[in-house]
């Protein structure tokens, strides 16, 4: 799947410790490399520090939002 980021997205990325960038990330590949993924409106993923709110528009991962706890 294609993986396309909001602005307020990218802003959050850019915002947090390099050091939970790594998580973001495979946040974000899981995600978008699971086939049975069905997502009726808003979704959420989380790790252990991190999380990403994201929708699907056909073979889109839209992610809304990013953040993390540290």
């Amino acid at each position: 799947m294609k993986v396309e980021l909001v602005q307020q997205a990218a802003n959050a990325l850019f915002d947090v410790p390099d050091s939970v960038h790594e998580e973001i990330i495979t946040l974000i590949e899981a995600v978008a490399e699971d086939p049975m993924i069905q997502v009726p409106d808003l979704a959420a993923a989380f790790g252990e520090w991190c999380w990403l709110v994201y929708t699907i528009h056909g073979d889109v991962v839209e992610v809304l939002d990013v953040g993390c706890a540290r």
